[in-house]
């Protein structure tokens, strides 16, 4: 958090310091609103502070962001977000300024949500032995937002980059594809996040595309991909598969069967492509694991089976 404070205009800042530090460790999201007040969400529950978020604010917060240098801040206006040091991700919204139908760029910025990013090393360690066998099984991770379907990909992805002594797993080559900055939080170019030593990152890469490049250049073993769900995903996904590669994506949906009920999905699906699929949810908390099911969508049990991400 001490990232995201320095970032904060002081009277903000401050506030949140006081906050019980029970609540600042579980702190996701911090909304801030021009003559609203200040929202802090943790575990899914909104709590409001006692501060009007004001026009002056924004300007000091922008001045930070940007390093008082708005030219620098354009090309991530772009996008509606920015990430930060940490790799925490900062949307935005305002207005939006369109050339020739596309958004070239937000003005008059009124919202931000700043989106904190937490590490949990070692989430994925009790899964392993459900996908890796002789190999790393190709996985979907399917949730709905906030349910830690980044959080725990990221670590897998730092697991097949350092590989296992225990398990005796080696370590190999993977390839990032983090289109919004969001798997490694790079700045710059340089992942903010802990990983193996094995990775490599495309940063601000449409996925798709993305996976493309990688594959031509980079000779990954294993595709990590963040919230796939586009018919050009599916092309790169199957030239992915075609090329021996292990693939490792998450989705947004609330369940195996939801998801299987969109066309894209449904086709990759029905090839079996994916060896195994994390259901998660919030029903006992943020990555609560509901599910680990097989290729065909059928259930593997285990003890721990609603362990937390």
């Amino acid at each position: 958090m001490e990232v995201i404070l320095r970032m904060l205009p002081s009277r903000i800042s401050d506030l949140i310091k006081r906050l019980p530090s029970t609540l600042l460790t579980e702190i996701e999201e911090i909304r801030l609103r021009v003559g609203r007040q200040i929202e802090i969400a943790s575990n899914g529950i909104p709590r409001f502070l006692p501060y009007i978020f004001t026009n002056q604010d924004v300007e000091q917060f922008i001045g930070k962001l940007a390093n008082h240098s708005f030219y620098t801040l354009d090309e991530e206006l772009k996008k509606g977000y920015v990430t930060i040091e940490g790799g925490h991700r900062i949307g935005l919204a305002g207005k939006v300024i369109l050339d020739n139908g596309s958004v070239k760029a937000i003005r008059h910025l009124a919202s931000f949500n700043i989106r904190v990013a937490r590490e949990k090393i070692g989430v994925a360690e009790t899964f392993i032995p459900q996908l890796f066998k002789d190999y790393w099984k190709n996985t979907m991770i399917i949730g709905p937002p906030q349910t830690g379907k980044t959080t725990l990909l990221r670590d897998i992805a730092r697991i097949v980059s350092s590989g296992s002594k225990e398990h005796s797993i080696p370590a190999l080559k993977v390839g990032i594809v983090d289109e919004r900055s969001e798997i490694a939080g790079c700045v710059h170019g340089t992942p903010q996040l802990q990983f193996g030593q094995r990775v490599d990152v495309l940063d601000a890469c449409p996925k798709a595309e993305g996976m493309m490049m990688l594959i031509r250049s980079m000779s990954p073993d294993v595709l990590i991909v963040d919230e796939i769900g586009r018919e050009e995903d599916r092309i790169a996904i199957m030239e992915a598969v075609n090329a021996g590669i292990t693939l490792m994506m998450t989705t947004h949906g609330y369940s195996y069967d939801e998801v299987r009920k969109r066309p894209m999905l449904n086709q990759i699906m029905n090839e079996q492509v994916f060896d195994r699929y994390i259901e998660l949810s919030r029903s006992n908390g943020p990555g609560t694991v509901a599910a680990i099911k097989d290729s065909e969508g059928k259930s593997i049990y285990y003890k721990g089976l609603h362990a937390h991400v």
